[in-house]
């Protein structure tokens, strides 16, 4: 058994706002590497809750944080066929979120 760690690291200013978030992992080449946004979500088995932390930057536009969530959105449908076999439901996700793209601009016909 092995362990790696993961570890992020959130600047923010005098009112806890990100100012910059970068992060690394020891098992990759990742070094410190800067990102505008980021979501982490866990599961808690115990009260079967699941934990997000969901944070970005001053400087993430609007546009950015629409492509943003709509790319998240579209990598869930994606966990949840690999996780439960379950391609018609992951479709499902997969339909509504190009919808919401076209809809927000993210994504034309």
């Amino acid at each position: 058994m092995t362990t790696s760690k993961i570890q992020i690291d959130i600047t923010t200013d005098e009112n806890k706002v990100p100012s910059s978030i970068q992060w690394s992992a020891e098992d990759s080449d990742v070094s410190n590497k800067a990102v505008k946004a980021m979501a982490l979500a866990m599961w808690d088995d115990k009260d079967g809750n699941a934990v997000h932390m969901d944070l970005w930057t001053k400087e993430m536009s609007v546009e950015e944080m629409r492509h943003f969530v709509c790319q998240t959105m579209m990598t869930m449908a994606g966990t949840l066929e690999r996780a439960t076999n379950d391609k018609a439901h992951a479709d499902a996700v997969r339909n509504f979120t190009e919808e919401l793209a076209k809809r927000l601009g993210v994504l034309t016909d």
